[in-house]
């Protein structure tokens, strides 16, 4: 029964700190009536032109998740690289078959026409 107080004793840490943060933030945030330009989105300094939430084509999305995806796996197969000191035929058929099912991938996605920009 002593456990269940350390459970509890999380969960009210864990609650105030959300409901601290979300108060300081508010408390310390920007709240003057400056310039109306002080508000609209911008990157370089320069005034927007037109709409400022313009969307952006499905083909970024894809080739973002896309990145995302084949970085992930160059990093797990640059650890594997790095942890493997005596590579015996079975760790080097395993990580040969996940290298296939990468390149497998990335034909089916070439293939499929995602890797051409319009």
């Amino acid at each position: 029964m002593e456990g269940i107080w350390y459970v509890i004793g999380f969960a009210v840490a864990g609650v105030s700190f959300v409901f601290l943060t979300i108060g300081a933030s508010w408390l310390i945030s920007h709240r003057t009536k400056g310039s109306p330009l002080k508000g609209l989105p911008y990157e370089s300094g320069i005034p927007t032109y037109g709409d400022t939430h313009g969307r952006f084509g499905v083909s970024y999305y894809i080739y973002a998740l896309l990145f995302v995806a084949f970085d992930i796996e160059v990093v797990f197969i640059f650890l594997w690289a790095l942890v493997v000191r005596d590579p015996i035929p079975g760790v080097l058929a395993s990580m040969g078959i996940f290298i296939a099912v990468l390149l497998l991938g990335l034909a089916y996605a070439w293939r499929k026409g995602v890797l051409t920009w319009r």
